[in-house]
């Protein structure tokens, strides 16, 4: 899934120290779907730093570039992934699209926005890979309108069991600049946590519908 050990390293750095994730095992946050997380992850915070977006935007193209022959559309996954997607895109030379989760309420109430017609091949891009439910909705309203999908390409991934097991089930390949493992690892050299903490950031990770902070 990690294609390249340095950038997946590097990456971990950058989004700690822009604290576009942000680690907080004592005071866990609340996702939508009701876990208790002692992390957070907005990886929108990446567009205002210059250097990092390019240096990002830069890993996905190289890999792009090297394992898919062209052409095809690069699509972001809305709302996190437009402006990554879009710079990969940018980079590529490419056409670019994106996924609403939901047809727009007005106008001509379009999901897929940009020009696109099916029949053609799509790379989906997207920001985080969570447990993999509203990536995978966005590959199937490709698929819904023709797409043939090469594959997607994330920032991060939590490396959830139950979004592995979607992904294969879907027969999408998936690969990430970063996951869960480097960001402990880089977390602990940037003495972002103590060692007490990140055994149990290990835990939550195991199970996180049901985990909670311990402190011994």
């Amino acid at each position: 899934m990690i294609f390249d050990k340095n950038i997946a390293q590097q990456t971990a750095k950058h989004l700690l120290q822009i604290n576009a994730i942000k680690l907080n095992p004592e005071n866990p946050f609340i996702w939508a779907s009701g876990w208790r997380s002692p992390i957070y992850c907005d990886n929108r915070i990446i567009l205002s730093y210059p250097k990092l977006r390019s240096f990002l935007s830069d890993a996905l193209a190289m890999k792009i570039n090297k394992d898919f022959s062209r052409p095809f559309i690069i699509a972001g996954v809305a709302t996190g992934a437009i402006g990554i997607g879009m710079l990969v895109a940018q980079k590529l030379d490419l056409p670019f699209i994106y996924v609403r989760p939901e047809p727009k309420k007005h106008g001509q109430k379009n999901q897929i926005e940009g020009q696109f017609s099916a029949g053609e091949s799509v790379l989906v891009i997207e920001d985080l890979i969570s447990t993999g439910k509203s990536s995978l909705k966005a590959v199937n309203i490709l698929k819904e309108a023709g797409a043939e999908i090469l594959g997607m390409m994330a920032l991060f991934t939590y490396g959830f069991d139950i979004a592995e097991k979607s992904f294969k089930k879907e027969k999408i390949k998936l690969k990430t600049l970063t996951n869960y493992q480097y960001l402990l690892s880089e977390a602990l050299v940037e003495e972002k946590i103590t060692n007490l903490q990140l055994e149990n950031l290990k835990t939550w990770r195991k199970n996180p519908s049901k985990w909670s902070f311990t402190e011994d």
